[in-house]
């Protein structure tokens, strides 16, 4: 019996209608291991050492399949690269203008968003992704 509240990964594949996989297995044991949010390259560099013969393919395959299905959330695309993470609670992301360092900011200290799921026109909310953009401490000095 497992004693934290997180499921397992086969539970959340299942969850999720994947097929369990040993590179989606190592892949998401990676990237739980990766601070921040990490580029599909970044986790590549990292699996494959636990995987050397994976190819960069199968790792962009694999985070488009798990940003799919709602295991991973994509950072605002704004950055220039993909970015990912595993951080599914409300917040927000604090972004460096001159490092392009990322950082998350609790929703609470922006305010809360609408839970409505419709905005005018017929828009369809999935999620809300607020990108405060500006110079983060270290860039400052």
């Amino acid at each position: 019996m497992q004693t934290d509240l997180k499921p397992s990964f086969r539970q959340l594949c299942a969850d999720h209608g994947l097929a369990v996989t040993h590179q989606r297995q190592v892949l998401y044991e990676v990237m739980q291991q990766m601070p921040g949010h990490p580029s599909p390259d970044e986790v590549y560099l990292r699996l494959r050492k636990r995987i050397p013969s994976i190819s960069l393919a199968t790792v962009y395959k694999n985070i488009r399949l798990f940003l799919d299905s709602g295991i991973l959330q994509e950072v605002s695309p704004h950055h220039g690269s993909l970015r990912v993470e595993m951080n599914g609670h409300a917040h927000h992301h604090l972004v460096c203008i001159r490092c392009r360092s990322i950082s998350d900011i609790d929703e609470a200290s922006i305010g809360e968003m609408p839970r409505r799921k419709k905005l005018s026109g017929g828009f369809l909310v999935q999620r809300y992704a607020i990108d405060v953009i500006g110079l983060c401490a270290e860039c400052q000095r």
